[in-house]
């Protein structure tokens, strides 16, 4: 595996995919709806789907493709698979909150090689290569120390139907909530989870993500010493659709002590 490469690319993709974000941001363009309350998609995910993909093709020809927009491209599982979510934060894209990013991961064999998040309103770009690390702009990145759930700030998100209360969305909330700790809705869950590999917040939990909204965001909080699971503690061994823990490692435990529990 050309890791280096793959990640350079990465980098090289997700710039180009977010001058082009950048470009559109504020604008008029054209938004419709997907299943699901407020889930929204612009032309600006299809084109930098498009852009990124044809720009990836131009030195891997031969990977695999598995974009939120386009779905499956390729099923070759000797090859690379490149994880893309073109614009994650959709909806604060559509109603011009300046909190989104363009998330790249590259896997193999149920693996993440490479890793890139980047939010061009604010220039910053998380990229982490599997074993050499996590970084912001060049920076080396470490997850927090803090050891007591109560003492957390975390980050959360709700799917599209938190109206039905899934996986006890809205209770879970609520329990995290009563603790009294801080509690972020950014939008995006590439950026939660790149804050989290920054230390930026020292927990994130969403109760079901597609392989697109957290590969690349699970490999830069591994990457920063951080811990990613499902409810019940179990690793991912494949990147796929699910409910996700992700934690600094020293509050894993305490937060999977809860969520496992749905006896509400």
């Amino acid at each position: 595996m050309e890791i280096p490469k793959i990640l350079n690319t990465a980098i090289l993709a997700a710039l180009r995919g977010g001058e082009i974000l950048r470009r559109g941001f504020g604008t008029v363009f054209e938004v419709s709806s997907k299943v699901g309350k407020h889930n929204l998609v612009t032309e600006y995910d299809m084109l930098v789907e498009d852009e990124l993909i044809e720009f990836i093709r131009t030195r891997f020809p031969e990977h695999n493709f598995l974009a939120e927009e386009g779905g499956v491209n390729g099923e070759n599982e000797d090859v690379v698979t490149w994880i893309i979510d073109p614009l994650d934060g959709t909806v604060n894209f559509a109603h011009n909150i300046p909190m989104f990013a363009v998330s790249i991961a590259a896997s193999f064999k149920g693996q993440i090689l490479a890793g890139v998040v980047y939010n061009p309103m604010v220039n910053e770009l998380f990229t982490a290569e599997k074993g050499g690390g996590a970084f912001l702009n060049g920076s080396k990145l470490n997850v927090t120390r803090t050891s007591t759930l109560s003492d957390c700030i975390a980050a959360t998100g709700f799917p599209y139907n938190t109206y039905e209360n899934p996986l006890h969305c809205i209770d879970h909330f609520t329990y995290m909530a009563k603790l009294g700790i801080p509690l972020r809705r950014i939008g995006s869950a590439a950026i939660d989870l790149a804050y989290l590999a920054a230390g930026r917040v020292d927990c994130f939990w969403e109760v079901s993500l597609k392989p697109w909204d957290f590969a690349a965001g699970k490999l830069l909080v591994e990457e920063a010493g951080g811990v990613l699971t499902d409810f019940k503690g179990k690793p991912y061994e494949k990147i796929i659709e699910g409910p996700i823990i992700a934690s600094n490692g020293a509050v894993h435990k305490q937060l999977v002590k809860h969520f496992k529990d749905e006896n509400y």
